[in-house]
């Protein structure tokens, strides 16, 4: 995000500022665990929802600071996005978050709820304290319908393996699921960073709708590059431990598309049984997944996600904004990715345009 962090310097310190105060209140509840959350975020939603502020505004006013309610809308997402982030290591009962312990490790199931609950509600508290006019009041309800889909899209996760003993899914319902889960957990947020940065930057609806649209692909796209980094990155760089999915009996992309490909006694068949896989198997499993065609059938789809969205800006006026929203795009998909998947001094770069391409509809 170079490009867009050079270009929002002055926005992105008048975020880090607001988001400072929005934390003020929470003050007595939180613990470094908490606040490492925050200091170790790409910022990749606020810088989403900034880029199309400015996007919206005419070349005239980008010499002016945005709006404070802008800025406010940003923080708003970033506490919207770590209430997820806890939440989803409650449901995983995840240890580690970002290199670090997660909360559910560190402070207890209970108190993890509750702080995520908090996180949430202080993201709908700063979103309503921005907004200043009927217009503006309009965008409450995308936050709402947001937070909604963010809920039922954890809930779908939840539900998309099947109970053990059931019969399995087929190939294109398990697609079908994976789609619907990450437009609801995943796209929903990125959708609504860029329809409401553009409408708090004054944009029209049209581009509003279109730049939602865009950000909805992108989010999508960045759901199943992080379902393939999870199988190929080590934790040292991803904060995670590699396998992590195939541990918590996530069904990911790069495996519903490695399924017909796998032996019958491959470790990773467990998830789609409803299981997890065994700890001493997780690396093998993981492996087992990243040497198929569907591994890179992943990644193709990935980035047809990030061209089309990519695609859509192109009907935007130029600007440096523009520019860097569409660089932003494709770097979703490229980034770091083909360290990510050396093997033993062979890098593993997938090649898509060797592969099927999967329908984004």
């Amino acid at each position: 995000m170079s490009a867009a962090a050079a270009l929002l310097a002055g926005e992105l310190s008048a975020f880090e500022r607001a988001l400072e105060d929005a934390l003020a209140p929470q003050a007595d509840y939180l613990t470094p665990v908490e606040r490492a959350l925050y200091r170790g975020g790409k910022r990749l939603r606020p810088t989403l929802l900034l880029l199309c502020a400015r996007i919206a505004q005419p070349a005239a006013a980008h010499a002016d600071p945005l709006a404070q309610k802008v800025v406010r809308a940003a923080v708003s997402l970033e506490l919207l996005h770590v209430a997820t982030l806890i939440h989803d290591d409650v449901v995983d009962d995840a240890a580690v978050r970002r290199g670090g312990p997660s909360v559910n490790a560190a402070r207890g199931r209970d108190a993890a709820l509750l702080l995520g609950d908090l996180q949430f509600v202080q993201a709908l508290r700063c979103f309503a304290a921005a907004v200043d006019g009927e217009r503006d009041m309009e965008l409450v309800r995308l936050v709402l319908d947001a937070g909604f889909d963010l809920c039922r899209g954890q809930l779908d996760e939840l539900a998309t393996p099947p109970a053990p003993g059931a019969p399995a899914l087929g190939t294109a319902a398990l697609r079908e699921r994976w789609l619907r889960t990450s437009d609801r957990k995943t796209a929903a947020l990125f959708g609504l960073a860029c329809e409401c940065g553009a409408l708090l930057g004054g944009g029209r609806r049209r581009l509003a709708a279109l730049l939602g649209r865009g950000g909805r692909l992108l989010g999508r796209a960045f759901q199943a590059m992080d379902d393939l980094r999870d199988l190929v990155e080590p934790q040292a760089s991803s904060g995670k431990p590699r396998g992590a999915d195939l541990a918590q009996g996530r069904v990911s992309l790069p495996l519903i598309l490695a399924a017909e490909e796998l032996a019958p006694h491959s470790p990773a068949r467990a998830v789609l049984r409803g299981e997890r896989v065994p700890a001493a198997l997780v690396a093998r499993a993981a492996d087992e997944v990243a040497a198929t065609r569907g591994f890179l059938a992943a990644y193709a789809q990935a980035r047809a996600y990030a061209l089309e969205a990519a695609d859509l800006l192109e009907l935007l006026p130029r600007s440096p904004y523009q520019r860097a929203l569409a660089t932003l795009a494709h770097e979703v998909v490229d980034r770091g990715f083909a360290r990510a998947t050396e093997r033993g001094g062979e890098t593993r770069w997938p090649v898509p345009t060797a592969t099927k391409t999967y329908s984004a509809s």
